[in-house]
């Protein structure tokens, strides 16, 4: 069993363990975070990699409550973006390390801007540094980020809510269920990933998605090019109909998201017409016929606007799967460092430059 997979299935005890410490010893912290972006007038959202990917939820969860806020690559931060007065930034990183984070926190230390360091490193510069620090308080991966990219989507979707009065304890009891019954699911799922043909060495893959599910679909496509070695595109459902889809032919392999309740049946029949034209698409999503596509995997009850918390797993199961398939290491980086600590160049003897 690679590592990948051992950090994939052990997640859901993670993110419990995660959750259970958000809701309890870090409810303080959580409580000032919250009064933070109340107070402020711009809340940025910044990560990079994995993180940022986990930003694409939070974003959504704060738009969907009417709280508008602003997702920021780390490195178009640090270099293009200058901040007004009042802005709160929230910057999610597993290390807090992160050469850009690290610059970030200058940046935002001369606009005086409050930050509110969402990280899993409690001695980084990135929780030192913070005037908030949020810790995810679960294991890291062994490489690829997998609980660590599901814990800072969990707990600044958390962190939204709890912003505009609309976090629960009913919340936090269905994310805990939900999870429980995930880990029910990883048969099933694995089952069904190796039966199907869906998955194909030099295949070339589109993930498309709406909503917070998003987020699920911009990790996937880094998952495949991380584990995998393989290129993969990822872009809002609705945008790939403007467009995009006259690249379709047969064999074209699409991972497609149905989010808990929007946009059901217009793609459901997206799915439909795909086949029709001969690509193989694969279904994740909650209610799901098992014939509505080539690969379906149906995603156990849970509310709508939490769906994006675990509908990213299936697509982790399915990327180990394909690094296998492709003969690659998926518990190893060829030309990636673990933590990124400087900028310019991939290989050793590069050096940045001015």
């Amino acid at each position: 069993m690679t590592h990948f997979l051992q950090d994939i299935l052990r997640q859901p005890v993670e993110l419990r363990k995660s959750l259970t410490h958000t809701m309890g010893p870090g409810w303080p912290e959580l409580q000032r975070a919250a009064a933070a972006v109340g107070e402020a007038d711009h809340v940025y959202i910044a990560g990079i990699g994995s993180s940022w990917n986990a930003g694409v939820a939070v974003q959504h969860m704060f738009h969907a409550h009417r709280c508008p806020a602003h997702l920021v690559d780390a490195a178009e931060f640090v270099h293009f973006l200058e901040l007004p007065p009042k802005s709160v930034i929230l910057a999610l990183s597993r290390s807090g390390r992160s050469i850009e984070i690290v610059q970030m926190l200058a940046k935002a230390r001369q606009a005086g801007a409050v930050v509110i360091g969402l990280t899993n490193t409690p001695d980084s510069p990135l929780a030192r540094e913070s005037g908030i620090t949020l810790l995810m308080n679960a294991a890291f991966d062994h490489q690829v980020s997998v609980t660590m990219y599901t814990a800072p989507a969990m707990i600044g979707a958390l962190l939204a809510l709890l912003s505009v009065n609309r976090l629960t304890g009913s919340d936090a009891h269905a994310l805990a269920e939900a999870l429980i019954a995930t880990e029910e699911s990883f048969a099933a799922w694995q089952s069904a990933i190796q039966e199907s043909d869906w998955l194909a060495p030099q295949a070339t893959y589109y993930f498309l998605a709406r909503g917070a599910s998003l987020s699920s679909g911009y990790e996937a496509k880094l998952l495949w090019e991380e584990a995998a070695k393989s290129p993969a595109a990822a872009m809002g459902t609705g945008a790939f109909r403007h467009g995009p889809q006259e690249m379709i032919t047969p064999g074209l392999r699409i991972g497609l998201w149905i989010d808990g309740g929007a946009m059901r049946q217009q793609d459901l029949a997206l799915a439909h017409d795909l086949v029709q034209l001969g690509a193989k698409v694969m279904l994740i999503g909650q209610r799901l016929e098992s014939g509505a596509a080539d690969l379906v995997l149906s995603l156990p009850p849970m509310p709508p606007q939490w769906q994006f918390l675990i509908d990213c797993i299936p697509a982790q199961l399915a990327a180990e799967r394909l690094a296998h398939l492709r003969g690659m290491d998926c518990d190893a980086f060829r030309l990636c460092s673990y933590i990124v600590e400087g900028e310019g160049g991939l290989l050793p003897a590069a050096v940045d430059h001015a």
